[in-house]
């Protein structure tokens, strides 16, 4: 297990003009217990290509602050220019860095379920911050930009485990994130089961208690610990239990209906632990890494009475990455 010691996210190029590409993979938080805290990288991703925006006479005064072609999962979303987050996250960075606005073109490609607790707005507002940072000459190193983009994201799970990759612990401590990865070497399959409609974050959050008794505090406590250790040793026989939450996914049954339906899944054959995924509305289930992804993706189809249930395959993998173009 080893922690985040501020490495650089890519190459910092000193050509702030130059095009780059960067490549910010989804991401499960909470993974039951660990709310707020734990988060895994997926192998889906947000993919934004981004080169100085210019003119047909070639000035840069001029002209629109933004353009985008956008590809893949929800497109139309992710094309929209107006109120779009990783822009708005790149602008407010920069003002706030006192630095020039620059107009880029962004040509994006979207693998990332919006709205399903994939980690979506933790990829775009840490893609707003590497922008600003490539764009705007900042020098920031990968530590700094989580720390940015933790501050607009409001926690840092799904920013750390999206730039660090793998399985991340994060804690904030006086505004700084002190994060550290484990779980390199797992070959573990994960399945996402989606419903049809999507769930706020804001939403899903306001559903939750101001308070928890000492029993459900400490219920947490102890699985926590334990999925941490379950993820780091490779112990799969762990996370039925290690999974388990007593603080969030109660209060979010509701709202995330396939939650109920799958858990009972956990610890049958083949699946080591289910949760929501996030805030839901969705659910990641653990599977061992020698099992038929189908035969589970029948099983969840079954279990939810849906032959038609949205089920995406993936699996553990790095962080988010930066390269000139």
């Amino acid at each position: 297990m080893s922690e985040n010691e501020g490495r650089n996210l890519g190459r910092i190029s000193s050509d702030n003009q130059g095009a780059i590409r960067l490549r910010l993979p989804a991401t499960s938080a909470n993974l039951g217990p660990g709310f707020d805290a734990v988060g895994v990288a997926l192998t889906l991703a947000l993919t934004i290509e981004a080169q100085v925006l210019r003119t047909a006479g070639g000035a840069e005064e001029t002209g629109p602050e933004l353009t985008i072609a956008a590809t893949g999962r929800d497109a139309d979303r992710c094309g929209h220019t107006q109120n779009n987050m990783i822009f708005e996250t790149y602008r407010e960075v920069l003002t706030d860095a006192g630095r020039a606005l620059v107009p880029l073109d962004l040509r994006i490609h979207n693998e990332i379920p919006l709205g399903m607790g994939c980690g979506s707005s933790a990829a775009a507002r840490l893609g707003g911050v590497m922008l600003a940072n490539h764009f705007g000459g900042l020098g920031w190193n990968q530590r700094a930009c989580i720390e940015e983009a933790t501050r607009r994201e409001g926690h840092p799970d799904n920013v750390a485990a999206c730039a660090l990759g793998y399985v991340t612990v994060s804690v904030v401590s006086d505004g700084s994130v002190h994060s550290a990865v484990c779980g390199q070497q797992l070959a573990w399959k994960l399945l996402l089961a989606f419903p049809p409609v999507s769930l706020a974050t804001e939403k899903a959050r306001a559903m939750l208690p101001a308070e928890y008794s000492r029993v459900d505090a400490v219920a947490n406590v102890q699985r926590a610990a334990l999925l941490v250790a379950a993820f780091a040793l490779g112990r799969g026989d762990l996370l039925r239990v290690a999974m388990q939450d007593r603080m969030h996914q109660p209060y979010r049954m509701e709202a995330c209906p396939l939650l109920d339906r799958l858990l009972p899944l956990a610890g049958g054959p083949g699946v080591l632990g289910v949760a929501l995924s996030g805030a839901g509305p969705g659910v990641l289930l653990v599977v061992e890494a020698d099992v038929a992804p189908a035969e589970i993706a029948a099983r969840i189809r079954q279990a939810t009475g849906d032959p038609a249930l949205e089920i995406i395959e993936t699996c553990i993998g790095p962080g988010a990455t930066e390269e000139s173009i």
